[in-house]
């Protein structure tokens, strides 16, 4: 929990809290515009990327189980910078490791990128949640839609400097500074930690074994599985399915997922209204419906147009259910580095370890008519997303 804050201190922390969130997507998108930059520095197929793609998903879920332990031992503020840190370093490992085409180099570099992307994702998250508690209202939605439009940013700048020939490794080099400068100045504005009212018999940060016993939680993180691999599915693939099975440029691929991440964005930003009105459940279900039909849709599209359109829809359907999720997990502010920790696992699960996946089912069938195949985790998140109705008041 956090202690009090006046109104220019939650300001503060709410602005710091939604510039932390767009760094963090502008450091994903600078990654996946342009993964097919990738396969041809490196010439690998699509199987072999998803291969690299592991690579970080591996080291994010080294981290992601014990992110809330280590945000409870020193802070959200102090968590961030670390895991800027490394994530910066990590980016600088990856540009050489491309400028060398060292495959082994750029998997290793990817392991400690996943590490550094897992701490922050929870970090954020907690900070968005303590944020949110004390405002009193559903904000959590626009803090991605931070994310989403840092992410819409680099997917633009990836596309620019793809059509200007400025190469993959270069592009990373500046990213890792502003990473860099972004996570060690941002934090300061952070709400300030402190233990939290201790209950007789329990501990005041609770082990992560205890939070993953706990039934509504886990039920969330399956709803979050199934939403964050339809997210994660079209983050990975689209500007490279765009590439294989419509013919497009790689500057028209990233340009594609550009329109799959600012749907995204817009849907963030206006989204916590519509779930203040409407409830959690009916958008999570409106949402996976919405994320079903697009995916169709890119994937039977006859023509980039169509495809954009599909992208979009998409993007809408994958906005809102990776917030709501971490809401949910931190109704019980007592419980919630714990809880979001495990909910952030169990999704992040499906958003860097499905994708990969993806890439080995697109080496026989095609990347487009792989994505076909979260349509099942799409459906489950439907069929599950009574789980996220809020804790009734104590």
């Amino acid at each position: 929990m956090t202690e009090t804050a006046t109104g220019p201190q939650l300001k503060a922390a709410a602005a710091a809290t939604f510039l932390i969130f767009g760094i963090n997507g502008l450091v994903f998108a600078s990654w996946a515009a342009r993964i097919p930059s990738v396969t041809d520095i490196l010439q690998i197929t699509s199987g072999q990327m998803g291969t690299l793609l592991l690579c970080v998903a591996v080291g994010s879920l080294i981290a992601l189980p014990t992110a809330g332990h280590v945000v409870g031992r020193i802070g959200t503020a102090n968590a961030i910078r670390a895991a800027g840190l490394l994530a910066a370093a990590a980016g600088v490992g990856i540009a050489l490791s491309l400028g060398a085409a060292s495959v082994p180099g750029t998997a290793i570099s990817l392991f400690f990128f996943g590490i550094g992307i897992g701490l922050w994702d929870v970090s954020q998250n907690i900070e968005g949640a303590d944020v949110e508690h004390k405002l009193g209202r559903t904000i959590m939605p626009q803090f991605h839609a931070a994310f989403s439009g840092g992410a819409f940013i680099g997917a633009l700048i990836g596309a620019g400097l793809s059509k200007l020939g400025v190469g993959l490794p270069a592009h990373l080099l500046v990213i890792a500074a502003v990473v860099a400068a972004a996570a060690l100045w941002a934090p300061r504005y952070f709400l300030q930690h402190v233990p939290a009212a201790p209950v007789a018999g329990e501990a005041t940060h609770p082990r992560p074994p205890r939070a993953w016993r706990d039934g509504r939680t886990l039920l969330i993180g399956v709803v979050v599985l199934g939403a964050t691999l339809t997210e994660g599915a079209g983050n990975d693939w689209i500007a490279k399915a765009a590439v294989d099975g419509l013919g497009a440029t790689e500057s028209a691929g990233a340009l594609l997922f550009a329109a799959f991440v600012l749907a995204m964005t817009a849907m963030r930003f206006f989204g916590g209204r519509a779930i203040d009105a409407y409830g959690r459940v009916a958008v999570l279900r409106a949402s996976m419906a919405a994320a079903a039909l697009g995916l169709g849709l890119f994937v039977f599209a006859g023509d980039i147009w169509l495809a954009t359109a599909g992208a979009a829809l998409w993007g809408v359907g994958a906005a809102l259910a990776f917030p709501v999720g971490m809401s949910a997990a931190a109704d019980d502010p007592k419980h919630a580095a714990a809880r979001v920790s495990v909910v952030s696992t169990v999704g992040y699960i499906a958003f860097l370890a499905g994708p990969p996946l993806l890439g080995y089912l697109g080496d026989v069938t095609g990347i487009r008519m792989a994505l076909l195949a979260i349509a099942v985790p799409i459906l489950g998140a439907l069929l599950l997303a009574g789980a996220a109705k809020p804790l009734p008041a104590r």
